[in-house]
């Protein structure tokens, strides 16, 4: 479709300089209804590309889905521009899950935009995800080599094509714990958008739980980026910045291990440090 970036004229200033005109890209924002079994449940502002991922990924932090085949199919909705004209625009989409899967709750519905964060908060909300998640992560028998772990920033910094255009997107990168391999990287405005579309992979490639993984971020982790890898089933979480007190509180109680300031050769573990193993040297 090619709207993940827009191209725009903009004015470069510099001190002592006289302004310039000159054309930019700017990562492209725009919303996506999210339905299922045509009803709605779902407005998130996102950059339009891996929708379907997006969608697949949603459902699994919400605890609608867990595995794969419970996702059927997806479609975008003609005529969802409100013209006469009838035109698709590509950001309604529309979920079958399986016969065997429950309808999600009409309370779960949201008809307001998602951006930053889901408006999950507190205690109620860290037993929530305890109940309604599929996947026991404190039991991942996982280790990782912190000279391998260091190594994830700038793999992830490599694969970021659209950031490199527009500096304006947070990416998602999954790792094997084990290899260090890159399995799936994706990039969005929202940086929750982007674990959804790395969790959607694994749903479409039957991937769940996805156990013996790592989960890098770009930026910080917040309370839902936790929930959301949890709900997947991933047992370690690593960003280059500082987690939120209620991200470092969800992932203890659920035996996650999350890592902040994850950068150059050092790091800071906020929660099940026994998976991260010494190192000397840096391992490409």
């Amino acid at each position: 479709m090619g709207r993940i970036t827009v191209r725009r004229s903009v004015t470069r200033l510099s001190l002592g300089k006289p302004p310039s005109r000159k054309a930019d890209f700017l990562a492209a924002e725009e919303p996506l209804e999210i339905r299922v079994g045509g009803q709605q449940l779902a407005i998130t502002m996102r950059t339009p590309g891996n929708d379907f991922e997006l969608a697949a990924g949603f459902l699994v932090s919400e605890g609608v889905i867990a595995r794969g085949d419970q996702f059927r199919s997806a479609m975008y909705c003609a005529g969802a521009d409100g013209t006469a004209d009838g035109l698709n625009t590509y950001n309604v989409l529309d979920v079958l899950l399986s016969a065997d899967t429950p309808q999600p709750d009409p309370d779960l519905a949201r008809n307001f935009y998602t951006t930053s964060s889901c408006g999950l908060c507190g205690k109620a909300s860290i037993d929530a995800v305890e109940l309604t998640s599929s996947y026991e992560v404190a039991s991942d028998p996982v280790t990782l080599d912190a000279g391998l772990l260091v190594t994830f920033p700038d793999k992830l910094r490599e694969q970021q094509a659209v950031f490199e255009k527009t500096g304006g997107l947070h990416a998602a990168a999954l790792f094997d714990a084990a290899t260090g391999r890159l399995l799936v990287l994706r990039e969005d405005v929202g940086r929750h958008n982007a674990v959804d579309k790395v969790v959607g992979w694994a749903v479409q490639n039957d991937r769940l739980p996805l156990t013996g993984t790592v989960l890098q971020v770009s930026g910080r982790s917040s309370f839902e980026l936790v929930q959301k890898a949890k709900m997947a089933g991933i047992p370690i979480l690593a960003a280059v910045s500082a987690p939120s007190s209620l991200a470092a509180e969800l992932a203890e109680a659920g035996g996650m291990t999350l890592i902040g300031f994850l950068r150059g050769e050092s790091m800071v573990i906020y929660s099940r440090p026994d998976r991260i193993l010494p190192t000397e040297e840096v391992k490409a």
